[in-house]
């Protein structure tokens, strides 16, 4: 039987070389998916923050890959453009983590460890619990944004700014995520029988 915690584990070689190569791999790719995410943008002429598919690659890469993984795809894409590597979606370079978007940037890596925390845990096996699982990473990303858009600015201009615009856009990322995973856990349920039993709290 496969005991697997995500989908990213069933794949996971068990020979311990190997499986330091494929973390290391699926982390790197992770990361480059999240620069990728960020070129695809709207710009907001009200809004300092644009619009980019980054909170869906991120929230997606931590329930794929579980907690450490998908915080640790973050926290790689996070230091590729404190280098200058040209990924975050403001264009700013390393100047982008002291700017507007500077919280949610940061966000990223406690939202991807706690959706990828509650994936290990199987809520992303039923559509319900993948929502939940979603909306609590989507929350953690908002708080960490708007509070530093906050110390620019203040909490009025900050909520109407840098939450207000994204959460119709979010509520349907969330619920791309939630016809994806429990989708993609049928499949290879069929695929690679015996599977886990199909558990969700």
């Amino acid at each position: 039987m496969i005991m697997s915690c995500t989908v990213a584990d069933v794949f996971r070689p068990g020979e311990k070389t190997r499986a330091l190569a494929y973390d290391i791999a699926v982390i790197i790719a992770g990361s480059l998916l999240i620069a990728l995410s960020a070129q695809l943008k709207v710009l907001l002429p009200f809004s300092p923050v644009p619009i980019t598919g980054q909170t869906f690659a991120v929230l997606i890469l931590g329930a794929l890959l579980g907690a450490r993984r998908g915080a640790l795809c973050a926290l790689a894409y996070i230091t590729q453009g404190a280098i200058g590597l040209p990924v975050f979606a403001a264009a700013l370079g390393p100047a982008a983590l002291l700017g507007p978007t500077a919280g949610y940037l940061i966000g990223f890596v406690p939202a991807a460890y706690i959706t990828g925390k509650l994936a290990e845990k199987r809520w992303d096996r039923r559509v319900t619990t993948t929502i939940l699982a979603m909306l609590l990473g989507n929350i953690v990303i908002y708080v960490f944004g708007v509070a530093w858009l906050t110390c620019l600015t203040n909490i009025k201009t900050a909520i109407l700014t840098g939450l207000c615009p994204f959460v119709i856009g979010d509520i349907f990322k969330i619920l791309a995520a939630a016809a994806i995973l429990p989708t993609a856990w049928k499949l290879l349920e069929k695929l690679i029988p015996p599977f886990p039993p199909n558990e969700a709290p």
